[in-house]
């Protein structure tokens, strides 16, 4: 664990992309890690544990190129963090986790596949992750179709994890400096995938809105949920208990 001084949040246009993409996986993969010791077979707790892992790797390689990972991960305030509302949402039962995963990591594999192609600054990172992230895209994916196509109750807990995430979903396609992607075309693929997998999964498309007045997502600029704050104060309390230590 390292010391220092709280850090301060980078406003250049490349680390601010850092950032956003560096805290979605940190947050994101915190919150997979909540499943450890109850997921609903071990093999899943392994599979979650594994793409948490993944994800954390992506945290540290962007949060570095930011500052020091440790101090951004465990020093930062609530309203410094960048990432997107829908990675901090609880991970309620299995189907709102696989839900969550499902937009996310669709979003997350074309966004890294259009940066691996580049010669941006993400482009040596992207080209690694989106391997990973494929892994993560297909096991949401078998997961949506096992259980919207499966028992009555499991496909009614699908669709209705689907209807409460989707608000959320919007802001993932929201312009940040320093990604030089087409946030417009990525968003329209977006849709097109996870209207196939939801379709065949045999879960209707969520009609809320996805933009505009009644969809959420500001955590980009620094407004988050409810749960995010008691979720920061769990990850941080360790460092912030023994200031200094190191192990």
């Amino acid at each position: 664990m390292s010391t220092g001084t709280r850090p301060t949040t980078a406003t250049t246009a490349p680390t601010a992309a850092a950032l956003a993409l560096g805290d979605d996986a940190l947050v994101l993969s915190h919150r997979l890690g909540e499943w450890a010791g109850s997921a609903p077979v071990l093999e899943e707790e392994v599979a979650l544990a594994n793409i948490a892992l993944d994800l954390l790797g992506q945290a540290r390689v962007l949060l570095s190129l930011v500052g020091d990972e440790d101090e951004l991960a465990y020093l930062r305030e609530e309203r410094s963090f960048r990432n997107a509302q829908l990675v901090e949402q609880p991970n309620g039962d299995f189907a709102h986790t696989i839900a969550r995963q499902l937009y996310f990591s669709t979003y997350q594999r074309l966004l890294y596949g259009r940066l691996a192609t580049g010669d941006g600054p993400f482009a040596g990172l992207a080209a690694k992750a989106v391997k990973e992230v494929a892994y993560h895209q297909d096991h949401a994916e078998h997961w949506t179709l096992r259980l919207g196509d499966g028992t009555p109750e499991s496909h009614e807990r699908m669709q209705r994890a689907c209807d409460a995430l989707w608000r959320y979903t919007g802001e993932l396609f929201q312009p940040v400096d320093g990604l030089d992607v087409d946030h417009a075309a990525m968003e329209n693929a977006w849709l097109e995938s996870v209207t196939d997998v939801l379709g065949r999964a045999t879960l209707t498309v969520p009609t809320s809105p996805r933009t505009g007045a009644w969809s959420a997502g500001a955590g980009r600029q620094g407004l988050h949920t409810e749960p995010f704050g008691r979720m920061i104060a769990e990850m941080q309390h360790l460092h912030r208990s023994h200031p200094g230590a190191t192990w």
